[in-house]
């Protein structure tokens, strides 16, 4: 393992953005990240991207580390990540020891990404080809549980290769690995398009069931297994029938996908025990790419309609979308690429909120300023995001002339604010001045109705500094309000102040030098 351990000083994107966006590395020309957030300590985080890039914060995201993996078992990318009880690390990713995709690779970290073991394995099946792993850990026994495709013979157009989707787990984590069992009932080819079977994520339900889907010749499917992994069903249930496919055209990007993300809801709320699964598609046109999501509250036998997950008019390409839930509220969260802004390949990244069990999203834009993918540069097949404890960490690729980076956007939950609440607000909230400031700073909004107001200051990373105004009455008409800042001993940085008007809550960043 190679440790550069260079830090990262904060490069962030503020014009535009209703979130410090942070570069979090740019070396080795890096594609496909993946980010996950201790759940002990949100503090802590980890990330990575092909094709053995990872990073380390501790400090929230603010700052990074950067890193690159070596084991002798090899490294080739599709990272995946993941943090146990413990606190350990695990960075799982594709092989080329013996041979290119030979095998699925865990690696283990003790010490906070300091060092990395050499790594343990599983999928080596002769000349099989290994690929787009993905895990989860259920916290309440440990136990690790991998799914992945495996192909007779990847991009083979023989009619004689099949692809599979495979499952092994650890109980000792990550040391062994059972023997890996078949999933799917209906192959798939090896092309690596719309008939070949992948996208299989695990996610743990709450009686440690295990809940997977995957886009392959029926459209998305759904199995699962509801003792540890040994069984599964013997026929698939479908999702959605993906019209168009997952394998499809974005103008620009080298390649695309709409492959699905599966998660469950195991919160304790009005929602637990819910199934949801995500993904891209072109059913409504070439030129229209959307995301969706659909969900089952009966272990998934059955499945709603689909959600719109995109709340712009039609015509604009969103995808690579993934999706996370905050387990200590129940609220989803997917990250996607959006273009509702531009009339050519400028792109954005979007974050959509559910806080209603996936029946309505409030699409939020998060990247400070669009870039344009280039198709001779490879982009990479996914996004990631990671949400715990109200922390919403997504994690992107840009393209600026051709060079990759990677990035994060610094959202705390409380203070997420949407395009429909400033349409819906009974009120009006403007940017202060001066800003940046040093001593003082003037606070304007807009009443159209005599109100209740608060006032709140909160740091970039979302804790609360103090209250300006809780609570106070004021008439209609327009209002100032002097933020003595030096006497509140906030130090050089970045600040939101948010106001608050019954159930409507308004945002804006300021900066202190």
């Amino acid at each position: 393992m190679k440790n550069i351990l260079k830090v990262i000083f904060v490069f962030s994107l503020t014009v535009n953005a209703q979130f410090t966006n942070v570069m979090i590395g740019n070396s080795n020309s890096p594609s496909e990240p993946a980010i996950v957030i201790d759940q002990n300590n949100t503090n802590i985080q980890f990330a990575a991207s092909n094709i053995s890039n990872y990073y380390v914060s501790t400090d929230a995201g603010v700052t990074w580390s950067e890193n690159t993996l070596t084991s002798s078992l090899g490294v080739w990318g599709d990272p995946c990540l993941a943090i146990d009880n413990s606190g350990s690390f695990y960075f799982f990713h594709l092989s080329n020891a013996a041979s290119w995709l030979d095998r699925i690779v865990c690696q283990k970290s003790t010490d906070t990404g300091v060092s990395f073991n050499d790594g343990t394995h599983f999928g080596l099946n002769g000349t099989k080809d290994q690929d787009k792993e993905w895990v989860a850990i259920d916290k309440n026994n440990g136990n690790i549980y991998a799914l992945w495709t495996e192909f007779d013979a990847y991009g083979s157009t023989s009619s004689s290769c099949k692809t599979r989707i495979m499952f092994t787990k650890s109980t000792d984590n990550s040391a062994t690995w059972s023997a890996p069992v078949k999933v799917n009932i209906v192959d798939g080819n090896c092309i690596d398009e719309d008939l070949t079977v992948e996208g299989a994520v695990p996610a743990i339900g709450p009686n440690g069931e295990i809940y997977t889907a995957w886009a392959g010749p029926n459209g998305i499917v759904f199995n699962k297994s509801i003792d540890f992994g040994a069984t599964w069903l013997n026929s698939e249930i479908v999702v959605d029938v993906m019209p168009g496919g997952w394998d499809f055209t974005i103008p620009g990007v080298d390649r695309c996908n709409g492959m699905p993300i599966t998660a469950c809801d195991i919160s304790g709320g009005a929602n637990h025990g819910t199934i949801y699964v995500n993904w891209t598609d072109q059913r409504n046109g070439t030129n229209d790419t959307d995301v969706w999501l659909k969900k089952s509250t009966d272990g998934g036998t059955t499945w709603s309609t689909a959600t719109r997950v995109n709340n712009d008019g039609a015509g604009n390409q969103q995808f690579l979308t993934w999706m996370d839930i905050d387990q200590t509220n129940g609220n989803i969260y997917c990250v996607f690429y959006d273009r509702r802004n531009h009339n050519d390949n400028n792109t954005d990244v979007y974050l959509a909120r559910s806080t209603d069990g996936g029946n309505t999203f409030q699409n939020i834009l998060i990247s400070a300023t669009p870039f344009v993918p280039i198709s001779t540069v490879f982009f990479g097949d996914y996004t990631n995001i990671s949400a715990h404890n109200g922390i919403i960490r997504p994690i992107w690729n840009r393209l600026d002339g051709g060079n990759s980076s990677i990035w994060t956007a610094l959202i705390n939950d409380s203070n997420i604010i949407g395009v429909d609440d400033y349409f819906n607000a009974n009120f009006e909230l403007s940017q202060n001045y001066p800003n940046p400031a040093k001593d003082e700073t003037y606070v304007s909004f807009k009443l159209r109705s005599q109100e209740k107001v608060s006032l709140t200051i909160y740091s970039v990373l979302g804790e609360k500094k103090f209250d300006v105004l809780k609570d106070e009455v004021y008439p209609y008409g327009k209002h100032v309000i002097k933020i003595p800042l030096q006497k509140n001993k906030l130090s050089q940085g970045v600040y939101f102040y948010k106001l608050k008007i019954g159930d409507k809550v308004l945002s804006k960043k300021m900066m202190i030098d």
